[in-house]
């Protein structure tokens, strides 16, 4: 209904008194132009008066005289165009809420057409978009996969300032969510994590939601930028912010300035995409930033990039950016932090559907994969999952499936990285020579002129930094252009300083390292100096930015400290290829390209060197005592060695290694170690002589870790696997290993995905391992059916004296159950049931369980749903039990009667050291609580 103010006021009057402002503020005529002729308000003879005019000014007013002279429904439909087009005409917003202007019904039913620059860029931007981003192109440059059949979500956690898991992200819906926010002050969602965990892929799925507009409706612009681009600034570059934006993504068609402007005036529209930012290798001084330069003035590019970043460019924008593990970012950019984690067994399985579209394909991969961990747990990782897919697609293609069950079967007895990379290489050299039929060794021995002269290319690149190749590095390294179809390398279609010519990079950097391996192994003119020089090169740790004493074999230079656009990571998967690559299974492969002689020479020497590294940093590690344990806190170069020791698949450097390591405690938690790193660790620690304790906490182990940890089993009797998307498949594993040995004290998983059928498992444990003392089982999937079980095996063992099952919901019916097997427990002295769901009435079973119980310490029920009715069961326990030191009840429902209660009980005990009480529900005339006792804390 139209208001009494519209009904009563002349539009031809607004316009007349508003005049002034609306010459002022209209800068865009050519809509207004184009909505009055498509709708019959202007003849074109009217158009022809108005385009006479040479100044915007002069053509509004105009305008503003012919509407006026055709009455009040023109004028009427004039405002209306202002008021639906705000993109064109947002300075005038303020002006149409102040003369409260509402459109008739005829008015708003006149159509009202978008010509604005600002859409039209906006448009423009999703098209282009839409058509880059479809498509996944696949290796061989040859075949393209649609992203919406192919893109599936990995594991993606928010950490908080400590690098601690706060919560998942459940789709990338929710990135801008307020969920997680570390730094409200920040505007950068940092999104990191190991090389091949799809990084790249996220931002690409995300730009295509938008550019289908599936989600984030509320951005106009999207701006993506790959950070190698920022390589190939000189230090002396300067440009402004516009032309960073319009020259490195799509120019607007129309009217740049004005679109620009508007980018300025509404940067919340904005979303900028930053992938890769430990790729940048720029000469510019990351120090010497100047200071926040306006919008219109030059900056070098890598400063512009570093203010849009903290906002000082652009406030109010939205910017994710993408880097390593281990890539340095100051924290005050950062809004949040997401860690990728690979695929789930869920994600694997939705994968696989969408990879193999045959059931039987798919059935006998799954069958291959369940029959080998090495490949099962390297497919956590998507890129090389991809690769593993691609290359049982590629053997299924050659044969029929019996043949492709034997072969593949075969061939993946002992699989490494190496394994994985070599067999790539070969199925698409197999495909350049169409000779499908040749063995490995063939198919190497006869493109080992297309393996030099990639590989050299690959090198040269490593050499200076470089993971782009321009047209004439490629013509000087006289790299045929046959070579750069087969798929290793892709074309790189940028703007800009990098010329108009085609430029080239390898399709993933952890190929290009592969290449330069395979380059320094099978090269003649390539000495053990050279070969092994990354290896010096990363002998010091870039860890130390964690504040620990970390293993410092395989990490990063030295001179890369404290810059943030510096990461090693592929110089150390060139060391791991070269120990797969000079590993004694390989030596068959490559006597056909290298000379025997010169093998050997490079053999020994890469030995040596790993023999070397084992004695100078194995046994350097700085170590403490904790828990009765020598521990050494090792971290991400820990991971590296063991990888590096498992590709060469020697027992004999496994075997020096491990004497080196001289700790029986090894804690490798927020290393980023996935399930593929537990082969190697295992690999690494079933060498020590000696019982072990492994903390692998706060990393991605999943089920498939828990499978390849088995061997060293029989070494761990401290296994803490907490915060690692463990499910009952994984507590299986542990169940049928842990009680073949039984030589584990504590157990840890906490925080996993375990549910009442995996606690079948954990009992098991518990009642058939006769050390074990300590087992932390909160925050699972636990209900009272689950914790029926656990305390029914927790009462069958005399060795268990500290048991955790915070954040669960085993409820009164669980709690009833712990009742039971605490009453006479022989050895229990900590038990937590925190967080459970707990009412007054499974809270009088454990008090009334306690009046018989003579050894338990320490009882968390922190957050549950206990009453008065609960507290005074508690007190009268506390009349007969002179055991309990530590009582916690924070956070429940307790009012000042329960805590009287409380309070005149601890008179007659002298044992008690403290009841907590904060959060609940106490007023404030509780301080004679205090004076009364100073064991009892309220507040």
């Amino acid at each position: 209904m139209e208001s009494e103010t519209n009904r009563n006021q002349s539009y031809i009057h607004l316009i007349r008194t508003s005049r002034e402002l609306l010459v002022e503020k209209i800068k865009n005529t050519q809509c207004l132009l184009h909505n009055l002729i498509k709708n019959g308000v202007f003849s074109t003879e009217d158009e022809e008066i108005v385009l006479q005019f040479r100044t915007r000014a002069d053509m509004v007013r105009q305008i503003l005289d012919l509407v006026e002279s055709k009455g009040e429904e023109a004028s009427e439909y004039l405002i209306s165009v202002i008021q639906r087009i705000p993109e064109a005409y947002y300075p005038l917003q303020p002006w149409l809420k102040d003369i409260g202007f509402q459109a008739s019904d005829k008015i708003q039913n006149v159509q009202v057409i978008n010509t604005d620059p600002v859409t039209s860029y906006s448009k423009k931007l999703k098209q282009e978009l839409r058509r880059d981003c479809k498509i996944i192109m696949s290796y061989s440059q040859k075949e393209e996969m649609m992203l919406q059949e192919t893109y599936v979500n990995g594991v993606m956690e928010l950490l908080n300032i400590s690098q601690e898991t706060i919560g998942n992200v459940v789709n990338l819906t929710c990135l801008f969510d307020n969920n997680g926010v570390i730094n409200e002050e920040g505007e950068t969602i940092f999104i990191f994590g190991d090389a091949g965990m799809g990084k790249s892929l996220l931002l690409q799925k995300i730009q295509n939601m938008w550019a289908k507009e599936e989600s984030y409706t509320d951005i106009k612009f999207l701006f993506r930028f790959r950070c190698r681009i920022f390589s190939f600034f000189k230090a002396n570059v300067s440009i402004s912010l516009k032309d960073l934006l319009f020259r490195y993504n799509c120019n607007p068609d129309h009217e740049p300035e004005d679109v620009y402007e508007y980018i300025l005036n509404f940067p919340e529209t904005v979303l900028f995409t930053f992938d890769g930012f430990d790729e940048i290798r720029s000469d510019f001084d990351i120090n010497s930033i100047p200071e926040v330069p306006s919008p219109s003035d030059p900056a070098h590019p890598v400063a512009l990039l570093t203010h849009l970043l903290s906002g000082r460019l652009l406030k109010g924008s939205k910017k994710i950016l993408t880097g390593r593990t281990g890539c340095q970012v100051p924290g005050n950019m950062i809004r949040k932090k997401i860690m990728l984690k690979g695929f789930s067994t869920s994600n694997l399985l939705e994968y696989a559907n969408l990879f193999f579209k045959e059931p039987d394909i798919k059935k006998h991969v799954f069958t291959h994969l369940n029959a080998n961990h090495n490949f099962s747990s390297l497919c956590t990782i998507p890129l090389f999952c991809w690769i593993i897919f691609k290359s049982y697609a590629h053997f299924y293609s050659m044969n029929d499936s019996h043949c492709f069950s034997k072969s593949i079967t075969l061939s993946i007895s002992s699989v490494t990285l190496t394994d994985i990379f070599l067999v790539l290489v070969e199925v698409y050299l197999s495909l350049m020579s169409r000779e499908t039929n040749r063995s490995q060794v063939e198919t190497y021995k006869g493109c080992r002129d297309t393996l030099l002269s990639v590989g050299r290319l690959a090198y040269s690149g490593i050499e200076q930094s470089m993971f782009v190749f321009e047209q004439e590095t490629i013509t000087s390294l006289k790299v045929p252009e046959r070579y750069l179809k087969l798929g290793f390398l892709r074309t790189v279609e940028e703007c800009g300083e990098l010329g108009d010519d085609s430029s080239y990079e390898f399709f993933h950097v952890t190929l290009q390292s592969f290449f330069t391996a395979l380059f320094l192994v099978i090269d003649d003119q390539t000495g053990t100096t050279e070969l092994l020089k990354y290896f010096s090169e990363c002998s010091h740790s870039k860890d130390m930015e964690h504040n620990h004493s970390l293993l410092s074999c395989v990490c990063s230079k030295k001179a890369n400290q404290g810059d943030p656009f510096k990461n090693n990571d592929h110089l150390q998967f060139i060391n791991l290829f070269l120990c797969g690559l000079l590993s004694k299974p390989k030596q068959g492969l490559l006597a056909n390209l290298v000379p025997s002689s010169t093998l050997k020479l490079k053999r020994k020497a890469l030995k040596q060197k790993l023999v070397q590294c084992v004695r100078s940093h194995l046994k350097s590690l700085p170590r403490s005592s904790f828990m009765g344990y020598n521990r050494v806190h090792a971290l991400t170069h820990f991971i590296w060695m063991a990888r590096c020791i498992l590709e060469t698949q020697s027992v004999k450097v496994g075997k020096l290694a491990a004497k080196g390591i001289c700790a029986d405690y090894i804690k490798l938690s927020f290393c980023g170690a996935s399930s593929s790193d537990c082969g190697a660790i295992s690999f690494l620690l079933n060498h020590y002589k000696d019982k072990l304790a492994l903390e692998l906490d706060n990393n991605n182990i999943n089920d498939y870790g828990v499978r390849e940890l088995s061997p060293s089993f029989c070494r761990l009797s401290v296994i803490r696997l907490s915060v690692n998307q463990i499910t009952d498949e994984g507590a299986r594993v542990l169940s049928e290993e842990l009680t073949k040995h039984k030589i584990v004290t504590f157990l840890g998983l906490y925080k996993n995905l375990i549910t009442d059928f995996g606690a079948q498992y954990i009992s098991r444990i518990i009642i058939e391992c006769p050390n074990l003392k300590h087992i932390k089982l909160g925050y699972n999937k636990f209900t009272g059916v689950g914790g029926a079980h656990l305390a029914e095996a927790i009462g069958q063992s005399s060795s268990i004296c500290d048991v955790g099952m915070w954040g669960n919901q085993i409820g009164d019916e669980g709690a009833k159950a712990f009742a039971k097997a605490i009453r006479n427990h022989p050895s229990m002295s900590e038990l937590s049931l925190a967080c459970n769901q707990i009412t007054s009435s499974g809270g009088k079973s454990i008090a009334e369980a306690l009046r018989d119980n003579t050894n338990l310490n320490i009882l968390w029920l922190t957050e549950n749903k206990l009453t008065d009715e609960a507290a005074e069961s508690f007190a009268e326990m506390l009349m007969v039990n002179k055991t309990l030191r530590h009582l916690w009840l924070v956070n429940n429902t307790i009012t000042n009667e329960g805590a009287n209660l409380l309070s005149k009980a601890i008179e007659h005990n002298t044992v008690i050291e403290e009841i907590c009480l904060q959060g609940n529900s106490l007023t404030q005339d509780t301080d004679h609580l205090l004076q009364t006792s100073s064991r009892i804390f309220c507040q």
